[in-house]
């Protein structure tokens, strides 16, 4: 399918200036949009990404107040990973453990790697990637292009049978095999050679809880909504799935459908992106609502926590 790969992915948090402070004052990650969950506008929906936060950059929370933890389970998504240029995991890891994070140095498929956890609980992992250097990024003061993170460098899947995830992967979203061992299965995107989906055997005998630190969907890219609309006709005739009827997010449309593991899935279209009611010099900077919501603008913004700390 043309246009294979992560689109962005969307987790839960809990105090949303913490939020803030972790992803784009310590990660240095643009917040491209600030809006709200359109289900229930009194919740925060913040985007975070590169320059433009395009496609396969952009990780969005739902900040919600006092949120209890997430449960680990069976069909989740457990681990969120970047990119980063080859030589930049020095810099990193100095930078994460001056701001309190416990980092461990591994690998992920034969490539250098740090994991870490953000306030939530959420996993992360930043990979040295070569020719990372040479891709779009945000650039802000104490990170410069040669640490700069330059969007997703996959996701880490755990279900119950691997196989019949992989399955839609390959079939519907336009993945191919890369790699297959005796408890793993990892694809590459057609056409976003740089983005991975590594699915894991899961056998912890229980459904995941969603709550602070877990991830809510990934949504993965149709570049238009002819696109969109033949992944879902082969995913209603190959898989007996059916999708939500198409949803309007202002800055990308979308389906939905759970996969055979249980993972809420999203098909998100390329267009019309975060600059569509934003100078694109600007992103980020007001609130920014829906044509339906636009008229609670007031009463909305009371409701909404501050994405400022506190000061004494």
């Amino acid at each position: 399918m043309h246009g294979s790969g992560i689109h962005h992915v969307t987790a839960m948090a809990g105090n949303a200036a913490r939020n803030r402070h972790f992803h784009a004052a310590l990660l240095g990650q643009r917040l491209v949009k600030r809006t709200v969950n359109f289900d229930d506008p009194s919740m925060w929906h913040l985007y975070y990404g590169d320059a433009s936060g395009r496609p396969g950059s952009a990780l969005t929370f739902f900040p919600w107040p006092g949120i209890a933890p997430g449960q680990p389970g069976d069909g989740e998504t457990v681990e969120t990973a970047f990119r980063a240029p080859a030589d930049a995991l020095g810099f990193w890891r100095d930078r994460l453990e001056a701001g309190g994070i416990v980092v461990t140095r591994t690998e992920r498929h034969d490539r250098e790697a740090l994991s870490f956890t953000d306030p939530d609980g959420m996993a992360f992992a930043i990979i040295a990637t070569d020719g990372a250097q040479d891709e779009p990024a945000w650039i802000q003061d104490g990170i410069g292009p040669g640490e700069a993170l330059r969007g997703f460098a996959g996701v880490t899947l755990g279900v119950p049978d691997p196989e019949a995830t992989a399955a839609i992967l390959r079939e519907i979203l336009g993945f191919r095999l890369l790699e297959r061992g005796a408890d793993m299965i990892r694809l590459v995107g057609n056409d976003d050679p740089a983005t991975t989906v590594t699915i894991t055997v899961s056998n912890h005998g229980r459904s995941p809880r969603l709550g602070g630190g877990s991830v809510h969907h990934v949504a993965f890219r149709a570049i238009d909504d002819a696109t969109q609309a033949a992944m879902a006709s082969l995913l209603q005739s190959r898989f007996a799935i059916t999708p939500t009827e198409q949803r309007d997010r202002n800055y990308f449309r979308s389906i939905y459908f759970r996969e055979p593991g249980g993972i809420l899935f999203e098909i998100a279209t390329d267009a019309p992106g975060f600059a569509v009611d934003e100078d694109p010099a600007h992103l980020g900077e007001s609130l920014k609502l829906p044509p339906g919501l636009a008229s609670r603008r007031e009463e909305i913004a009371a409701m909404l926590p501050p994405l400022e700390p506190e000061t004494a």
